[in-house]
């Protein structure tokens, strides 16, 4: 099996959350479950912010919804969808 390369997109629970903290939860929690490709903020509109996130797995049962799962538990996460999902 191969791996996969996974898009989500993090939005957070309110305006008042902070980003570059939640960004560095983000790697902390999610380190060596999965390889991260990129990270970077994304203006949305009326000064919020997401994260964008690309990771690479490993193409197997369940993966990608066990990273989205431990992402959603991560505080100060509003909601995470996952934007594209490719074989790398």
């Amino acid at each position: 099996m191969g791996d996969v390369a996974v898009v989500f997109k993090i939005l957070p629970g309110d305006a008042e959350t902070d980003m570059k903290k939640l960004s560095s939860d983000v790697r902390e929690k999610i380190k060596g479950l999965c390889e991260i490709n990129k990270i970077e903020m994304q203006e949305i509109g009326f000064g919020l912010s997401a994260i964008r996130l690309e990771v690479i797995v490993p193409d197997e049962e369940g993966k990608i919804t066990k990273v989205e799962d431990i992402l959603g538990e991560i505080d100060g996460v509003g909601q995470v969808d996952t934007e594209d999902v490719t074989l790398v």
